[in-house]
């Protein structure tokens, strides 16, 4: 080190520590449990996801088949935005899904599929059935 230069200060030797403060109020994306889940449709009626819940883990999240087109993944975006606030209603997942299974998040772009509501062993399993395994 150049004896001409000060030190670094000390503060930029230091781990940042990532820390949230603030945000939207979410459900868990995480669960080892069964769930329940309601298939997704566009208007054209291809299958663009599944949206999930599990109430033991106060879980809920979307899954989304793989290779598909831009256009069917903004599709699928508002039911993010309607799991949010289902969370901030302070609806438990499954009523959530259930309410969204009487067709209370359908729009233009997206609609849940009648009589989808169903239930997968897991999380994984659900992964893995939409991605055509």
């Amino acid at each position: 080190m150049n004896s001409e230069q000060p030190p670094p200060n000390s503060r930029f030797a230091e781990d940042l520590q990532m820390k949230q403060v603030a945000g939207p109020v979410t459900y868990s994306r995480h669960t080892d449990g069964p769930v329940v889940y309601l298939s997704v449709a566009d208007q054209t009626g291809t299958a663009i996801g599944c949206v999930w819940a599990n109430d033991k883990d106060d879980a809920a999240g979307w899954v989304v088949p793989p290779g598909l087109s831009p256009s069917a993944v903004n599709a699928g975006a508002s039911w993010l935005r309607v799991l949010r606030g289902g969370k901030a209603r302070g609806l438990a997942p499954t009523a959530l899904l259930a309410e969204l299974a009487g067709g209370s998040n359908d729009n233009k772009l997206s609609h849940a599929v009648p009589g989808s509501l169903t239930e997968a062993p897991s999380l994984a399993a659900l992964k893995e059935q939409v991605a055509g395994g």
